[in-house]
């Protein structure tokens, strides 16, 4: 078992910028879909993802907050295998244009060309509860 802290997970999810996240149909199926971390990476326990209130992603954590996340790293060292990390955690969707301000990131702008005033905007909140993570030979389990 591997000790990386919190800050260290951050590190490390820094270099990372898009996680598949997993949400939980109205049928019952898991579906997942690649989201960018907006450049949020001082990781405290808390990812950010923008989509638009239209979309099957919003409806799916409305009816169940109940999420997962998961992150891979590039290739490690001399062929290593990369990070992989693995998020359990509770969504919010949040529909305040400050909190959109906070957590924006020009490079967003390809997908939302409105910006922060894109019609129909949510912010994604994921709180972890548990992250497992798998680095090298290491693994490890955070509880936040």
């Amino acid at each position: 078992m591997s000790d990386l802290t919190l800050a260290d997970l951050s590190k490390k999810m820094a270099e990372i910028d898009f996680a598949i996240l997993s949400t939980r149909t109205e049928g019952g199926e898991i579906a997942g879909r690649p989201m960018s971390n907006n450049g949020d990476v001082a990781y405290q326990g808390d990812s950010y993802f923008f989509a638009l209130d239209s979309t099957r992603t919003v409806a799916d954590i409305a009816r169940d907050p109940k999420v997962g996340l998961s992150f891979t790293g590039s290739k490690g060292l001399l062929g290593a295998p990369p990070i992989f990390i693995v998020i359990e955690g509770r969504a919010e969707l949040i529909r305040e244009k400050p909190s959109f301000e906070a957590h924006w990131n020009k490079d967003l702008e390809f997908w939302f060309e409105d910006g922060v005033d894109t019609p129909g905007l949510v912010l994604i909140r994921v709180h972890a509860s548990r992250i497992h993570y798998w680095n090298g030979r290491d693994e490890g389990e955070i509880r936040v």
